[in-house]
């Protein structure tokens, strides 16, 4: 509930879109929250930028190199940050006992760290960065089954899932569940000829029709590798077997997913594609807020189409479901190979087409085991990079150097 004491919070991944969303939600309730902590991979002159205006007490980024660079940047502000520098640095920082919420927001591997350390501290934890349940979702939901930590999901599909389920929410049987119906809005290449997908260009699959996303989360949505992340990261928040989501695309975004009932009732969040709904929704959660999203006018929106995937024009939907299946590390293999396989389409090295066909290669020769710590999950996503490495060079001749590339925590 409301407290006239404004809530520490420490933003994750705080330059990226989800990030500046989130200040920007804050900025319209001072009297609520305030700005512990903010992190950033490598744009230091937006995080120096950020520091000046909050004032945060830590200020954190991936590399020394980039900590020297904020340090001179900030020199002579006279601000009380301090800057840290580190992997271990993220985790302090968002397991602080002064911070009480956590937007975790960093995209990719690297996020699940800091995370799992906020989740573990108890947090009141804002989950954006799906990465973190794909990779190790058992040993996610047991660390949050013995922490009092909560945790809200901030991808506008699970936030709308959330909405429409009752809280708590046990199992889906006994809330009588029928069903989830998780929407996609297909991305650019919806109608796209299927012949022309292996010649697009990476600025053409980064922009997307109704969101404005980073580069890699947009590449995930033109493939809708995006969409099968959720769909893992579904049945871990919602304790759900595959059998029990059904992916639909949706072109308009505006209903942000469904669940259906036995008794025939189907509840839908709508809403305007604006990601501060969701980060409103759960920063005030069970109170409801502003968050400067105009209101939807379902009238001059006029239809709202719905039609099923097609899994010939986007594969990744089959080996996400597939990962999800085999369980075990079988979703982290496929969390590292996409990760390796966008920033190789990104960089030039592979066509768009490419990025599925490494995805499977790479699946189909790694061995499934079970994760029982980190130290496993670490193992399992550095062996699938270093394969999936292998392949494009195999495939495509694509030459990374050493060292191949890695998750930006290990």
């Amino acid at each position: 509930m409301y407290s006239s004491t404004p809530q520490p919070v420490c933003v994750l991944g705080s330059t990226g879109s989800i990030g500046v969303s989130t200040l920007d939600v804050l900025d319209r309730h001072p009297d609520r929250y305030s700005v512990f902590a903010l992190t950033a991979r490598e744009r230091v002159e937006e995080l120096a930028q950020q520091c000046r205006k909050y004032a945060p007490r830590y200020a954190v980024v991936l590399e020394e190199e980039k900590a020297f660079q904020l340090q001179r940047s900030l020199s002579g502000e006279r601000l009380p940050t301090e800057v840290l520098w580190g992997v271990d640095a993220l985790c302090k920082v968002a397991s602080d006992d002064r911070v009480a919420v956590v937007m975790a927001a960093i995209v990719g591997a690297a996020g699940l760290k800091p995370t799992l350390a906020a989740v573990r501290a108890g947090k009141k934890v804002l989950l954006a960065n799906k990465e973190s349940l794909v990779m190790a979702g058992p040993l996610f939901m047991a660390a949050l089954a013995e922490s009092d930590a909560q945790l809200l999901p901030i991808d506008s599909e699970h936030n709308a899932i959330f909405q429409c389920l009752p809280y708590p929410c046990d199992t889906l049987d006994k809330a009588g569940v029928e069903r989830i119906l998780l929407t996609g809005s297909g991305g650019p290449f919806r109608t796209k000829p299927l012949s022309a997908l292996g010649a697009v260009t990476p600025d053409e699959a980064c922009a997307h029709p109704n969101w404005s996303m980073g580069r890699k989360i947009s590449v995930d949505s033109a493939t809708m590798m995006n969409k099968g992340l959720e769909f893992i990261e579904a049945c871990y928040l919602f304790h759900a077997s595959p059998v029990d989501i059904q992916v639909v695309v949706h072109p308009q975004s505006i209903v942000h997913s469904m669940v259906q009932y036995r008794d025939g009732s189907l509840l839908a969040q709508m809403g305007n594609p604006d990601m501060r709904t969701p980060i409103a929704h759960a920063l005030a959660f069970p109170e409801r807020i502003d968050s400067g999203v105009a209101a939807l006018d379902l009238i001059s929106q006029g239809r709202l189409d719905f039609e099923a995937p097609d899994e010939s024009r986007f594969p990744c939907l089959r080996l996400a479901r597939e990962a999800m299946e085999a369980g075990g590390s079988a979703p982290t293999v496929l969390n590292a190979a996409n990760e390796v396989a966008v920033e190789a389409f990104l960089g030039g090295k592979l066509p768009f087409t490419g990025i599925a066909r490494v995805i499977e290669k790479v699946m189909k020769s790694s061995e499934v085991v079970e994760l029982t710590d980190l130290d496993a999950v670490e193992q399992a996503d550095r062996i699938a990079r270093e394969r999936a490495c292998d392949v494009l060079e195999e495939l495509y001749g694509a030459h990374w150097g050493q060292p191949c590339p890695q998750s930006r925590s290990m």
